[in-house]
């Protein structure tokens, strides 16, 4: 059984602690919600398990299927199994959709995936996304709404078939039918392969479509609160003042978090297409 284990994770910023000794055990099949006032560190809980360079881990461990995910690439951890739906997904100008999934495809995989397959498998996730069907050819999230950047994250899961999926606010930006649309085809593939999911949201209404079986309040760095999806019902209803007030927590103040800026450069996929240039 594939198993996220985070134990006392401390995480600093440009030397600033913002994650004060996480503690959270993920099993497979399991859907999980990362709920917390705004600045609390949720993001920075995602981005530490895949290795974004911002975030310094500076104690604890992170463990997935048995390996030590501290001591891998990024692009290993992808290969892993993991998964990042980042909240601001960046425009990557002069890459088309279909080159960065190609080539993400093949960077996880011993034989390259044939272009019809491909095709086809694209063909079929942009449709159950209800995107439109240029996707392929367009630059990667270039031009696109906030809604679309997305559900192309969404496409991305779909077609690269992680075991565990983190989705930082992918919610967010959404209207009610993209709403319900990234849920099923989120809910579709948990179900198909059984993958784990860790959510990030700050509304009820997308975790009673995803429907987690367990929800953890991050308050000031640390796990504070753990319960079923009714607690996440509870927090949309009487908001974090009740928890403040029972545990004897206050929030960190609100930092505005900058979007990060994430270079092909880094990454297997980079490498891939650098690669596939030469030939």
């Amino acid at each position: 059984m594939r198993t996220l284990e985070i134990k006392n994770l401390h995480v600093s910023v440009e030397g600033k602690e913002i994650l004060r000794g996480v503690d959270l055990t993920v099993n497979e099949n399991e859907v999980h919600a990362l709920m917390g006032p705004n600045g609390n560190g949720k993001s920075t809980l995602l981005g530490a398990v895949m290795g974004h360079p911002k975030y310094e881990v500076t104690e604890g461990s992170v463990f997935y299927d048995g390996q030590n995910v501290l001591e891998m690439t990024v692009d290993a951890r992808s290969r892993a199994g993991l998964f990042l739906a980042m909240q601001y997904p960046q425009e990557i100008p002069g890459v088309t959709n279909s080159d960065f999934l190609r080539a993400a495809m093949n960077a996880r995989r011993d034989k390259p995936v044939s272009l019809f397959t491909f095709i086809k498998e694209m063909e079929k996730t942009i449709s159950a996304l209800e995107m439109k069907e240029d996707l392929a050819h367009r630059f990667l999230n270039e031009g696109f709404s906030g809604g679309e950047k997305k559900r192309n994250e969404i496409v991305q899961m779909k077609m690269l078939r992680p075991t565990l999926a983190m989705l930082d606010e992918i919610d967010s930006g959404l209207d009610v039918d993209a709403l319900r649309i990234v849920a099923n085809a989120i809910n579709d593939l948990h179900k198909e392969t059984g993958m784990s999911l860790v959510v990030v949201s700050h509304y009820e209404r997308f975790y009673e479509l995803i429907e987690p079986q367990f929800t953890h309040v991050i308050v000031d760095g640390r796990v504070v609160l753990e319960g079923d999806a009714e607690l996440a019902r509870k927090i949309d209803t009487d908001g974090y003042d009740w928890i403040y007030k029972e545990y004897g927590v206050a929030p960190a103040a609100e930092a505005e978090e900058k979007r990060p800026v994430i270079s092909l450069g880094s990454c297997a996929v980079g490498a891939q297409m650098r690669k596939d240039d030469n030939r």
